[in-house]
């Protein structure tokens, strides 16, 4: 619709119009927390969790219409049928670039569970997102060095129980946790430091997706197995609304999750090395897929 426009006036319409998606649904959005946060019965509160989310998902679909209204990107997706809003699911997902998080937003918004990221302490100053992050159960964690762990091992235990407090809450409604297993958005300057085995791929951190998946127990029964490529390369959302990334490839794979792959990663050696090897194996073949994708004729 707007994609024909001039580049110097489809860039600016569409971050304001972006804006003022976000304002319209962010400040009901408020409202309805200042609501949850006085009511006294449980059963209330659960109801506006639900309209909380229920707004969350309209903001994204606008989101996703003015993606498409203002770009020509062309969206190739694989794996979604059968997925369902009421299952709980982990998303697990390479990570490139921060389109990676509109595009699973576009994927999955209303096929899933509104997805849950665990974000950075700092995020939550963000204007206008990161008190809509908090208001809608994001969990917040620190980031801590591995100078400060080996300084102050508790902070380790801190993150950890955090990690626990959240799953907690999302044990009782539906939800999708999505994990960016690498940690960090690939470099060939962080993949070459990393000396990591994948062509396309850092190495993958096991040890959130464990704590996970133990500690949501049986409340969560399936994976997602994400792959996103961009066959014109990672580019920024500047480069999305400039219409520079002319393709998006995603690959969605369903997994179950096993009882055997609960257990503490923690303490449990032989447990942790039997999960850093499925991890390892999963992100083999997630490299031998992404060369396939990239290779694959339009």
């Amino acid at each position: 619709m707007f994609a024909s426009l001039p580049i110097f006036l489809r860039v600016p319409l569409a971050c304001l119009l972006l804006l003022v998606n976000t304002v319209l649904h962010v400040l009901p959005l408020f409202l309805l927390t200042l609501v949850r946060l006085v009511l006294p019965v449980r059963a209330l509160r659960q109801a506006c969790g639900a309209a909380l989310v229920g707004i969350a998902e309209s903001w994204l679909s606008v989101n996703s219409w003015l993606w498409g209204a203002f770009t020509r990107t062309r969206w190739t997706i694989e794996g979604v049928d059968g997925l369902a809003p009421r299952d709980n699911y982990l998303v697990v997902c390479n990570h490139q670039s921060w389109i990676d998080i509109p595009a699973l937003q576009k994927v999955f918004n209303r096929r899933i569970p509104f997805m849950r990221f665990f974000l950075k302490s700092q995020l939550i100053w963000v204007p206008l997102l990161g008190p809509a992050w908090w208001a809608l159960d994001f969990p917040f964690m620190k980031r801590h060095s591995r100078e400060e762990l080996e300084r102050h091992p508790e902070l380790k235990s801190r993150d950890r129980d955090a990690t626990r407090r959240a799953c907690e809450k999302f044990r009782h409604v539906p939800v999708a946790i999505m994990n960016f297993t690498e940690g960090t958005r690939f470099t060939q300057a962080k993949h070459d430091a990393q000396k990591s085995p994948y062509r396309h791929l850092l190495r993958p951190k096991a040890g959130g997706v464990a704590f996970v998946v133990d500690a949501m127990g049986d409340a969560i029964r399936h994976m997602l197995d994400v792959t996103i490529v961009y066959p014109d390369g990672a580019g920024s959302m500047m480069d999305m609304i400039a219409g520079r990334i002319r393709e998006v490839r995603i690959h969605v794979r369903k997994l179950p999750i096993l009882d055997s792959m609960r257990g503490d990663y923690e303490n449990d050696t032989a447990f942790r090395e039997r999960f850093q090897a499925w991890i390892n194996q999963l992100w083999t073949e997630k490299d031998e897929r992404i060369a396939q994708m990239l290779t694959k004729p339009v």
